[in-house]
């Protein structure tokens, strides 16, 4: 399958001499404001958001005016990776700058889990707060929910959102028809808003969802409005488009597409509400703006799960549907408009491009991403700074290497619809269970992974293989039965 956007290193005007002197410059020690005051950093993370499911990313049956500006006023990546798709593990790795199994967690974390995130591990908020900022979340955290694993304990100044998944709740779209005496009825417990490390409301009704993008968002507008006179960290994690899915007013029945379409179009109201409080408050040019998503689309949902577009797959798997998701970077002055990017880059990249460009110290412990703001200030011949990335799945299974243009998948089992479409109106349809076998793909010229070309090329086999090997050293894989040395152990909750 064509793509245009793959296969670019960069698109639009190329640097000049002297800009690509001023973007060594200021990647190497200045990204000062004209004042000298460092910059300020927002990370806006979506919850299940598919790779095609906004505008400049092919998305189709609604609008996303703001995010579309965002990327012609920057650079988007077409080739931008989460570590693991899914939700606790991937914002592990976000936050961390780590692989997630390093740092101890997988999967989704349930509710009243005994592990979260541990507080030895250094997040971006700390690792900003080294060089004096203020530092806000807003959102959905799902690193542990006990009081002492909240983000207020984890480098954030201040917390206000929902601890886990908006859908873990008796509401639930599978548990609400249940009669009341079904153990599975009470499978979840009220799900609470968090302020800080105190329960602000008990129990979170179907109305208050509808209005969970737009509180996140006067939280986010609010903490910008307070700190501009100073350098702040402000990371706004949404909990749509994760179902169940709820709308505002303000834009029920606004889209084409229907209630997905809606939701949508109001995450885009959320950034474009952002943009307007940088400009106000005469911050846009001192601020690099961050939009991806922690996963691919729940493809089960059908009508209520997004597209991954020409990608294989959805949440939940290691084929490029799960793992590949839209990243778009904006910064007036420090980062050239409408650029694309295709190199390849990962959440676990972002925190050491921080610390870099404000020189901060890294974290003591040993960490996974690399600084990668060559790329994100769009310098033409900027390359990936890693020799491979690693997809894990499942209960520690490396199922995937990805280096270049190619992607070695490991034989592993994985879920999919077999081409049978998805639920409708927030009730699911079933996986049915596939078998992968040792396969090559060319990302390149195949980025839906249609073709497994294996047999063509054994010495990429062989180098991505021992690349692989390598990684199971450090991290494990329960496929091989490795034990890696180089894991911790995640947060645990107190003994009572």
């Amino acid at each position: 399958m064509n793509n245009p956007m793959i296969g670019i290193a960069s698109m639009g005007k190329p640097l000049s001499f002297l800009g690509l002197l001023l973007a060594v410059w200021f990647g190497a020690s200045e990204v000062r404001g004209a004042d000298g005051r460092l910059p300020n950093v927002v990370i806006i993370f979506t919850d299940d958001l598919g790779y095609a499911d906004v505008g400049v990313f092919g998305g189709k049956g609604f609008k996303t005016p703001n995010l579309d500006r965002m990327a012609r006023e920057g650079i988007r990546f077409v080739n931008f990776h989460v570590s693991q798709a899914v939700c606790s593990a991937s914002r592990a790795a976000l936050l961390t700058g780590c692989y997630n199994n390093r740092v101890g967690i997988h999967g989704a974390l349930s509710p009243r889990a005994k592990i979260g995130l541990s507080p030895e591990e250094m997040t971006i908020a700390e690792v900003v707060k080294q060089k004096g900022y203020t530092t806000g979340m807003f959102g959905k955290w799902h690193l542990g929910d006990h009081p002492s694993l909240l983000p207020v304990k984890q480098g954030f100044d201040e917390y206000y959102g929902l601890p886990y998944s908006n859908d873990m709740w008796p509401f639930h779209p599978d548990l609400i028809d249940l009669p009341e005496d079904s153990p599975k009825k009470h499978r979840y417990p009220d799900l609470p808003m968090i302020e800080g490390d105190q329960v602000a409301i008990p129990k979170i009704t179907p109305d208050d969802q509808t209005q969970l993008t737009t509180w996140y968002t006067e939280r986010a507008v609010k903490f910008i409005e307070k700190n501009k006179a100073k350098p702040f960290f402000l990371y706004l994690a949404h909990s749509m488009p994760h179902v169940p899915l709820y709308v505002s007013d303000k834009f029920k029945g606004k889209s084409e597409q229907g209630l997905h379409g809606d939701v949508l179009m109001e995450i885009d109201w959320s950034v474009g509400e952002v943009l307007q409080a940088l400009k106000r408050n005469g911050l846009d040019e001192n601020t690099l703006v961050i939009f991806t998503s922690d996963n691919g689309p729940w493809l089960s949902y059908g009508n209520h799960a997004g597209s991954a577009g020409p990608l294989r797959e959805g949440k939940g798997t290691s084929w490029e549907g799960g793992v590949r998701v839209p990243f778009i970077a904006r910064w007036p002055g420090k980062i050239p408009p409408n650029r694309v990017n295709a190199e390849p880059a990962m959440t676990i990249d972002l925190l050491p491009t921080i610390a870099k460009f404000i020189d901060a110290p890294l974290p003591e412990r040993k960490i996974d991403g690399k600084d990668i703001w060559p790329l994100l200030r769009g310098d033409g011949n900027a390359k990936c700074p890693h020799e491979a990335y690693y997809i894990y799945y499942a209960n520690n299974q490396l199922q995937a290497v990805i280096s270049g243009k190619w992607k070695l998948i490991f034989p592993h089992t994985y879920r999919t619809l077999a081409g049978e479409p998805g639920g409708k109106d927030g009730r699911p349809a079933s996986y049915t269970n596939a078998k992968a076998e040792l396969e090559l793909y060319d990302l390149q010229n195949d980025l839906g992974e249609t073709t497994n070309v294996i047999a063509k090329y054994p010495e990429v086999v062989g180098r991505l293989e021992k690349l692989a090997d390598g990684c199971r050293d450090d991290l494990g894989d329960s496929l091989t039965k490795r034990i890696g040395t180089g894991v911790r152990e995640p947060g645990q909750v107190p003994k009572e």
